[in-house]
């Protein structure tokens, strides 16, 4: 479908001659998804009202205990700090936003009272403002009322370069104002298409004014609040031990009637994904699983004791190899790993794309992870009409021994090459984890074929996904040559999530490795490419800038995309649960309920 089509499409949604549902089938005919078209009626202030969620129990708690096993334990619950999933999601389980993403990719108001649309003249014309009218009658866990002045304060509180947090860029350039107890405008800089990610979302939770007040800019971290939440949540916090687990207990004065179905809740923290995958499957003595990236083999050898099962969400996540573009192993100004340093071998062209050789991502896929992978060369995936047709993978190590050698990259008697006084022997880091240590295994073998030395090394998941700025181990720092992880993406827009290679987003010592580019790789042309997206308020030409930055990202070398990552989550039989792959795992939980 053309783009002057699909323009007056939007126009006769916009006139009401065509209801929104027959502008998605359209798209859907075109071969977009359906979620993909919603986003494109969001883009225009159109947004798609999201069908209910479905949800059976007439009365609050007598659900009894809900038990969830994550493999990685929670540190902290200050949502605004949260450097990984393990954090957002803890956090979402006592903090909301104004709006959450369902599994369509539309909003669904939780703080709010509607979700902002030109109809209802919420979302300005120009893409510059959005109103957002407040729920009433909300309250945080210590009796107060929740009103305007927390998602104004909640806003400032992010924004404060002082407070050095993950959110900061989301809210750094933002002006709120509060219109009346329970209105709020947000008004942006320049028109901004994708305006639903301020206040909304895993990056938009909002937080009590009168708790966190005190505890601002360079205070900000020693705020007691930080493990002891005060939200709006479904439920209180009762207990929490950073590292290891959280109890907590139904909120009885939460907003939404006859929710939640549980009386308490429990989370525990640790382990390993495999012994996560027994507790939930084969033995039921957890309800959910989270992120239970265990070899197929094995999961499907667990789903067969019948009392649970495997669900793969699938998103934009993406289980990918960073090659360092700093050089982890010398100090500049002091700082190891700056940004003003270059790797000694990954500067040299050859060398990364042999590494891209040496991948088997079609063999790692198929073989270890099966369901939950879907081969790629994209960085970004997800939602269709964001992903590249331009790259392609290919794993040849002829083809790599070849590119080399041509570089100059000699053989030693020790079978490894170099050049001049570098060495490609490389320190290749990633979390303790039994598929991604094959994986680790697997990509050593190929090197060594090649002349290329990989050093393993895994580390705890606590202390490599952890916000312990004192650890060399934490993946933020990036003192490896290689590593590897997945990182996710919680909306159904890449703006926030190809932020992860823009320049102002380089994780450093000055930030405390809290931004987001941790590969320290940069391009002109790339913070360029994002900039223009941000303002551009066309969805055809907007999705065609993400294009180009993942191609530019990509087509670089330093990312070596492995994988699309369905998320797998395991829940027992009788369970039922409404899970987006466009938000937090616990997004959605005060919606869950066990079938008798």
């Amino acid at each position: 479908m053309q783009e002057r089509d699909i323009r007056s499409l939007i126009e006769q949604v916009r006139e009401g001659s065509l209801p929104r549902r027959g502008f998605i089938q359209s798209m859907v005919a075109a071969g977009l998804t359906a979620p993909m078209a919603s986003m494109l009626l969001m883009h225009e202030g159109l947004a798609q009202t999201a069908a209910p969620i479905p949800y059976k129990p007439t009365k609050r708690g007598g659900g009894g205990t809900l038990k969830l096993i994550y493999w990685q334990a929670a540190v902290h619950l200050n949502p605004h700090y949260a450097g990984g999933t393990k954090d957002q999601d803890a956090s979402r389980i006592f903090y909301e936003p104004l709006a959450g993403w369902d599994t369509e990719g539309n909003l669904v108001p939780f703080l709010a009272a509607e979700v902002p649309t030109r109809a209802n003249g919420g979302v300005a014309a120009d893409g510059k403002s959005v109103t957002w009218k407040l729920k009433r009658g909300v309250k945080w866990h210590d009796g107060r009322e929740f009103s305007a002045d927390d998602v104004v304060f909640t806003a400032q509180y992010a924004a404060d370069p002082a407070a050095a947090m993950t959110t900061v860029s989301v809210y750094k350039d933002l002006k709120l104002t509060k219109l009346d107890s329970h209105t709020v405008r947000v008004e942006f800089a320049k028109p901004t298409p994708f305006w639903a990610e301020p206040l909304v979302g895993s990056v938009g939770l909002i937080l009590p004014k009168h708790v966190f007040e005190a505890y601002t800019g360079a205070k900000s971290r020693d705020n007691p609040a930080n493990v002891k939440p005060v939200g709006t949540g479904p439920y209180k916090i009762v207990d929490f031990k950073p590292g290891d687990s959280i109890r907590a207990a139904a909120n009885t004065d939460y907003h939404i009637p006859n929710q939640p179905f549980f009386d308490a809740l429990e989370v525990k923290g640790g382990g390993d994904a495999t012994s996560a995958a027994r507790a939930v499957l084969q033995t039921a003595e957890y309800d959910v699983g989270w992120n239970l990236a265990v070899e197929d083999e094995i999961l499907k050898r667990l789903e067969a004791a019948g009392k649970g099962k495997m669900q793969f969400f699938a998103g934009s996540d993406i289980e990918f190899i960073m090659l360092n573009h700093s050089d982890p192993w010398k100090e500049v100004d002091g700082e190891r790993a700056s940004a003003k340093s270059q790797h000694p071998a990954f500067a040299d062209r050859a060398v990364r794309d042999a590494m891209s050789l040496l991948v088997d991502r079609k063999g790692i896929s198929e073989f270890i992870y099966g369901r939950g992978a879907v081969t790629t060369s994209n960085f970004l995936n997800n939602p269709p009409r964001f992903r590249s047709p331009n790259t392609k993978y290919e794993y040849n190590v002829d083809k790599a021994n070849q590119m080399l050698e041509a570089a100059g990259w000699k053989k030693g008697a020790d079978g490894i090459r170099a050049k001049g006084n570098v060495k490609l022997k490389f320190l290749y880091q990633t979390s303790v984890s039994g598929p991604r240590q094959k994986c680790q295994a697997i990509i050593k073998d190929a090197c060594s074929k090649a002349g290329i030395d990989l050093d393993l090394k895994s580390v705890v998941a606590a202390v490599y996904f952890g916000s312990d700025f004192a650890n060399p181990d934490t993946y933020q720092k990036f003192w490896a040559d290689m590593e590897m992880y997945t990182t996710t993406m919680t909306q159904p827009d890449p703006q926030t999530f190809m932020e992860q290679y823009c320049s102002w987003e380089i994780a450093q010592k000055a930030n405390k490795w809290a931004s987001r580019n941790l590969s320290r790789w940069s391009s002109p042309e790339y913070d360029a490419a994002h900039k223009a997206a941000q303002v551009e308020l066309d969805p055809v030409k907007r999705a065609a800038l993400f294009i180009k930055m993942n191609d530019l990202v990509v087509g670089d070398g330093y990312i070596i995309p492995l994988f699309a990552r369905p998320r797998p989550v395991g829940t027992v039989n009788k369970l039922v649960t409404t899970i987006s792959a466009w938000d937090n795992l616990t997004s959605f939980m005060t919606y869950w309920y066990r079938e008798a």
